[in-house]
Formats: structure tokens, sequence, C-alpha cells
């Protein structure tokens, strides 16, 4: 009796992934990634608005870059490496045009992260950070 337990409980997990996997099924095509979707979007074209900030420490990039702190790059959760966008600064109207080269910020409730150089461009550096809308450019 202890046996037959035994060899059923060694045979439940097995039952249960044969449970999930079902010849009848249809694989479905996934959703497309958001950088599929932002890729796929015109030019020009106001992608996001929020809460910009930057950072000046680091020594690689998320794609394996060295990182610059006074270049005009900028870290995205979700838009594809080597895409070009253009940051307004939405109360001055300032604007820097900056390349995706890193993943972020971590930080809630901000949307794009800017290399110092950048940031100063838009002079956001005393406040740390800054309304802004982003736009495809490239």
């Amino acid at each position: 009796m202890l046996s037959l337990l035994r060899m059923g409980l060694a045979a439940a997990p097995l039952l249960m992934l044969a449970a999930c996997v079902s010849p009848d099924a249809v694989a479905e095509k996934p959703a497309p990634a958001k950088s599929e979707i932002y890729a796929a979007l015109p030019e020009g074209r106001k992608i996001q608005s929020g809460t910009a900030s930057f950072y000046r420490h680091g020594s690689r990039t998320a794609n394996g870059e060295r990182f610059d702190p006074s270049g005009m790059t900028a870290a995205h959760r979700t838009l594809p490496f080597g895409s070009r966008v253009r940051v307004v600064h939405d109360r001055t109207g300032k604007s820097v045009d900056v390349r995706i080269n890193d993943r972020g910020p971590f930080t809630g409730g901000r949307v794009i992260d800017l290399a110092q150089g950048a940031a100063h461009r838009l002079g956001m550096i005393a406040s740390g950070v800054a309304p802004v809308s982003i736009y495809v450019i490239e």
C-alpha cells in the first residue's frame, strides 16, 4: 500500500505537466513587445509624457557602451537601443535629441533618464527632474 502511494506521488508532477499541454491547443501569436510598437511609430510623433531625471555615474550602459556623462544619450525602459528621440522640457520649451543606449529609469514616476550632458541642455540640473514630452525622430 505504501509503495502504491509513493508511486502516485512520484507520478503526480508528470500528470500535472501532461495536463498543461494539449495537442488540440492552438498556438497564439504573442502580443508585440512595447519596443516593437514604438519602433513602428512614425517620426515626430509624441510617444510619452512624464517626468525626466538624469544620471552621471556608471561604467557601462545596458547595450554595452562605455557610459559618457556628457553625452547626448538616455535610458528608457522599452524603446529599442539606437532609437533617437527628442525630449522637450514642457515648461521651458527647450529640447534635446538623444540616442537610447541604456535601460531605466527604475524610480517610479519617471519616463526617461538623461545623461548629464543632455540634462544640462534642457536646463534641469538644478531641479534634478523636469516635466517632458518625448517624440520619436528616428
